[in-house]
């Protein structure tokens, strides 16, 4: 799906995008913004991080491999009939969980389940009652879109109390089954990985020296905690400057990026050479600004989303439109496997067990495309329903 493109290491796109930052780095403090308050980054030196820079680089050139074939499961119940789903999306204006929803509802139709999508619109309250709905509906499953169970602890309580099995995506931090809050599977990445592996991006494709600023939303714990690892990881060099913390609500994002951004480049200048953001919306939102300031769209600042890969990122990052990278979440296959982890509920089976490979996108590996799947998984879910 990817075209005949030979993938080029985005560590070698660009090398020369942190001259402002070639003096001696000093501590910065108070750069947090929104309504985190967190403390201030410093860097040791300007001479980047050469170890760690190294290991970068090997990383990102794994991560962006474009010939992935199917690892996950291959045997498993047939598909039980008759079955009906509601998927309760935090908020339907965030593509990943968007993305994730629309697999679902693909693979439900193969599999000859009907499922209902109800928008918790983003608010606690909005999602209390998205999941107070869903109850009253008597479904055979429900889907965690996004959010945190604990914030409808009376409505999980209910379902597990009826025997309604729960999948979450993007629910809790790790994936697989989880026992508080409830959870027949989590279906997700590895939030270590994809934490990891954009920060690696900034250090490679730095060299090692940068100016960065990190947009994340603290009201959902999935992305605060990813948040916390990418700073974790940038960590790691001592060439890597975190200029700024942006907690940004996703149902804010379209409203307050453009202000953020245009604040953040009156206040960094060209110091700020790059970005990563837990959610590739915010560049979309981040673009006018840009754009007003001057700015190129093929930066810098070069930004890099840690998830979740929408197409909308996918026509930023080829058209090099203030995204140059993207730590996509394979959204189809999520939904396929949310929809196999409740045939496996419904069939008295164990979870999967399952966690899609870490993969990292940019216009030298996207061949064009607008989305990013392992190869075969449609194919072998259908084997394994008999379909």
């Amino acid at each position: 799906m990817h075209g005949n493109r030979t993938a080029t290491p985005g560590a070698r796109t660009v090398r020369l995008v942190s001259c402002a930052l070639l003096g001696t780095v000093t501590v910065l403090t108070g750069c947090e913004r929104g309504s985190s308050n967190g403390p201030g980054e410093s860097a040791t030196g300007a001479s980047g991080c050469p170890a760690v820079h190294t290991r970068a680089e090997a990383a990102v050139r794994q991560a962006e491999k474009t010939d992935i074939p199917w690892d996950g499961p291959t045997s498993g119940p047939t598909a039980v009939s008759g079955k009906n789903l509601v998927f309760v999306a935090q908020t339907m204006t965030n593509p990943g969980v968007a993305g994730a929803a629309s697999g679902v509802k693909e693979a439900a139709r193969v599999i000859g389940w009907t499922v209902r999508v109800i928008d918790g619109g983003g608010t606690p309250a909005g999602i209390q009652a998205a999941m107070s709905q869903a109850l009253t509906l008597k479904p055979s499953g429900i889907v965690i879109g996004g959010f945190d169970p604990d914030s409808t602890s009376r409505q999980v309580e209910r379902a597990n109390a009826a025997g309604i099995p729960l999948v979450g995506w993007h629910a809790v931090a790790a994936p697989g089954p989880s026992r508080r809050p409830a959870l027949f599977s989590n279906v997700t990445t590895k939030v270590q990985d994809v934490a990891a592996i954009s920060a690696q991006w900034v250090i490679a494709q730095s060299n090692g020296r940068a100016g960065v600023v990190l947009f994340t939303d603290a009201s959902i714990p999935f992305a605060r905690n990813k948040a916390e690892l990418i700073r974790k990881q940038l960590r790691t060099c001592s060439g890597m400057k975190l200029l700024s913390y942006e907690n940004i609500p996703i149902p804010d994002a379209s409203s307050r990026t453009p202000r953020e951004v245009s604040s953040l480049l009156s206040r960094f200048g060209d110091s700020w050479t790059h970005s990563v953001a837990i959610n590739d919306l915010y560049f979309a939102d981040a673009a006018p600004a840009f754009r007003a300031a001057g700015r190129k769209g093929s930066g810098p600042p070069y930004n890099v989303g840690a998830g979740d890969g929408d197409p909308s990122a996918f026509q930023r990052i080829e058209s090099r439109q203030y995204q140059a990278a993207t730590v996509p979440e394979p959204l189809s296959l999520q939904g396929w496997q949310i929809v196999d982890e409740f045939n496996r509920a419904f069939s008295g089976r164990p979870a999967s067990g399952y966690v899609a490979p870490v993969h990292v996108t940019t216009a030298d590996n996207s061949g064009d495309s607008t989305t990013w799947n392992p190869t075969g998984y449609r194919e072998m879910y259908r084997r394994i329903w008999g379909k």
